[in-house]
């Protein structure tokens, strides 16, 4: 496949906003406004909303189909150098089949998002080969109160397009041992299992997969069970590395003693950190980009340009 890089932001440039998840509803409308204000007076960016981002046509969300209208009419529009999603939620994967790949393959651009968002950046990369980006939404990672570290991290990734070892904002540890290197794909662990057995999902074969999961929604026993679900189909055969990022729960059960349980009759290496995830600072990861993940050094670093 071949890799698409999109171009680096710059001041000034116009960036769209659009709703491809949970709808953004009048108690939360304050939140996304005070979202755009960070991207308009800390990034100096300029931001359009999409007709449909705070629609609810369906009582719980926009339609399918009005939802990949805002993304294809996004991706078309040239005026526009990138595509921020409001929010995650629960029905991103109702998109899918409603997109233009090809349009979204001859009009690149920078596409970011995190949780449910996770369905459309390993679908729309393994679609188009569009590197696509996990990352601070507008409500939830600039709408609410976050830390340096999530603009500096969208800064050097977005608009330097800084290719290095990616900075800690936590402590990283070293789950198992070993040094690998493969394309990064991944995100939340429940919305990668969505992507299962269609023609969305992304190909694991030599690639490092990094996973979250939003554990003050779930218990132990699920992150189990969705563990389970992709090695019975194979990823775990198939990948080359793993890397685990933020997740809590009740019962202060660990992400990787869970993991460790699933993965014991597997060699490759496991990484731990805290800074990619659910209510925790983000770092600004590329779906797509070729990364080497070193367990021993605690550290990944971007080996190929993201952003041109």
């Amino acid at each position: 496949m071949k890799i698409i890089i999109p171009k680096k932001l710059q001041k000034g440039d116009k960036i769209g906003i659009v709703s491809p998840s949970n709808p953004v509803t009048e108690i939360w409308e304050i939140q996304l406004e005070s979202g755009i204000r960070v991207l308009k007076e800390d990034f100096g960016l300029d931001v359009l909303l999409a007709p449909n981002a705070l629609k609810n046509t369906l009582g719980y969300s926009a339609t399918p189909e009005e939802k990949a209208e805002d993304i294809n009419a996004m991706f078309a529009d040239k005026s526009i150098k990138a595509i921020v999603c409001s929010q995650g939620g629960a029905n991103a994967n109702s998109v899918l089949p409603f997109l233009d790949y090809d349009l979204i393959r001859s009009n690149p651009k920078i596409f970011l998002g995190i949780s449910d968002i996770t369905v459309l950046l390993n679908a729309i990369y393994h679609k188009t080969g569009l590197v696509t980006f996990h990352g601070n939404d507008v409500m939830w990672g600039f709408g609410r109160k976050h830390e340096l570290y999530d603009e500096d991290e969208f800064r050097i990734r977005l608009m330097e397009g800084r290719t290095e070892i990616i900075n800690k904002n936590s402590e990283w540890k070293c789950i198992r041992k070993g040094k690998t290197e493969g394309t990064l794909i991944g995100g939340n662990l429940n919305c990668m299992n969505k992507l299962i057995g269609t023609e969305f999902m992304p190909c694991f074969e030599g690639n490092i997969l990094f996973l979250e999961d939003f554990g003050e929604e779930g218990d132990s026993a699920e992150v189990h069970c969705l563990l389970y679900h992709l090695k019975q189909i194979g990823v775990f055969e198939q990948i080359s590395g793993l890397w685990l990022g933020h997740y809590k729960n009740k019962l202060d059960v660990q992400f990787e003693d869970i993991a460790l349980d699933v993965l014991k009759s597997y060699d490759f290496p496991i990484l731990k950190c805290d800074d990619f995830g659910h209510n925790c600072p983000n770092t600004t990861l590329p779906v797509g980009a070729k990364v080497r993940l070193d367990a021993d050094r605690q550290e990944v670093v971007i080996l190929e340009s993201c952003v041109l």
